[in-house]
């Protein structure tokens, strides 16, 4: 990637994340709730607006969603990456009717935003893109006018800070253990393995054995963490010391045990991020269930 288009896309990224630190800031904490359905609000002509989608009986125009497909796939060209065209068309769809469900939520939350601090905050990016002149090349390099970064921003700042929210909702601790595992290829192995558990051995020895760059280790987890949810279950199970069944999964055959246990402890920056993960997307999906979306 060049520096422009380095620099294209590093400012980009600065748009979206200082609307949604300043939202934060100004905006009440809200109680969470979905996004319910609701009337559109008046439009200001009689013009009839073609709809890409309907979120709530609020319209997703086609336009909107044009421009919008156009910058992803100029995104994608950007990295390096070949994306189908119909590929491209429902991850932007779903992107929007997210961002929709997000600003609906936030407004029923008590957000407020107005023109001026919309403009306030294009004047302040006008500056730290060193003047109009740069943030004209910027909008034309990316399919944008003033008035659609406008109305994006419009979009963005809300549903930035409902997200914001929703991911500040997740607690900083959580119930978590401290595991190592034993990792088999075939069920034989594993089976051998387990018997010699059975007979006294020491399951610290035997992890390092199959496994000497790690020794089996999986450091501390809470619930949501890991992708094996199967391992996870049995992981919360069982007592300390105890080593588990034979868990089968598509990686191989899993033998585990617990170290340590901690009803509270504080999670690590990675656990934190996926359950923040985890909470927006049960979110979303919980708000789509409870909205009507029109296609």
């Amino acid at each position: 990637m060049d520096t422009r288009t380095c620099f294209r896309l590093l400012t980009l990224f600065f748009i979206l994340a200082s609307t949604a630190c300043e939202a934060s800031q100004d905006a009440p904490t809200p109680t969470l709730v979905p996004a319910t359905q609701r009337s559109a609000p008046p439009t200001a002509t009689a013009t009839p607006v073609s709809a890409a989608v309907t979120v709530n009986a609020e319209i997703i125009s086609l336009e909107e969603f044009n421009a919008e497909l156009i910058r992803f796939q100029q995104a994608q060209e950007a990295l390096g990456k070949t994306v189908s065209v119909k590929e491209a068309e429902e991850r932007v769809l779903n992107d929007l009717i997210n961002q929709t469900l997000l600003v609906q939520a936030a407004y029923e939350n008590g957000f407020t935003l107005t023109d001026a601090k919309v403009e306030a905050r294009i004047e302040a990016l006008t500056v730290d893109v060193g003047g109009e002149e740069n943030l004209s090349t910027w909008l034309s390099s990316h399919n944008y006018t003033r008035e659609s970064l406008f109305s994006s921003l419009k979009k963005a700042i809300p549903a930035a800070w409902m997200r914001d929210k929703i991911l500040a909702g997740v607690p900083k601790s959580a119930e978590q253990v401290h595991a190592q595992q034993i990792l088999l290829y075939n069920l034989e192995t594993a089976q051998e393995v387990q018997a010699n558990l059975s007979a006294g051995a020491d399951f610290g020895d035997l992890a390092s054995v199959y496994d000497p760059n790690t020794n089996g280790e999986l450091f501390w987890f809470p619930r949501g963490y890991l992708l094996e949810q199967s391992i996870e279950e049995i992981a919360f199970s069982l007592d300390i010391g105890e080593p588990s069944k034979i868990i089968e999964t598509e990686v191989g055959f899993h033998i585990i045990m617990i170290l340590e246990k901690e009803d509270e402890r504080p999670l690590s920056p990675d656990a934190l991020l996926t359950l923040q993960e985890n909470a927006l997307r049960e979110w979303l999906e919980k708000a789509r269930n409870d909205s009507k979306i029109e296609k």
